[in-house]
């Protein structure tokens, strides 16, 4: 029973987060979502990783553009 909730909400948060990466909104369902689904499956583990590392290149690229902008 678990299982068919946890995979059920995982599923939810992925549809959502997909919308608002398209829409304005919150990327985290996506990520809340994909971390629900890869207990279970392989696969949404590594569609977690990459997010991760997508979200860990974008936040040093901003971290980046302030302390360049900063300097000037």
């Amino acid at each position: 029973m678990n299982k068919v909730i946890r995979v059920t909400l995982g599923v939810l948060g992925v549809l959502v987060g997909t919308v608002f990466a398209i829409l304005p909104g919150s990327i985290l369902f996506l990520l809340g979502g994909l971390v629900l689904l890869s207990v279970d499956f392989p696969v949404a583990r590594k569609w977690l990783k990459k997010c991760q590392d997508g979200m860990s290149m974008g936040a040093k690229k901003l971290d980046r553009m302030i302390l360049n902008r900063k300097l000037r």
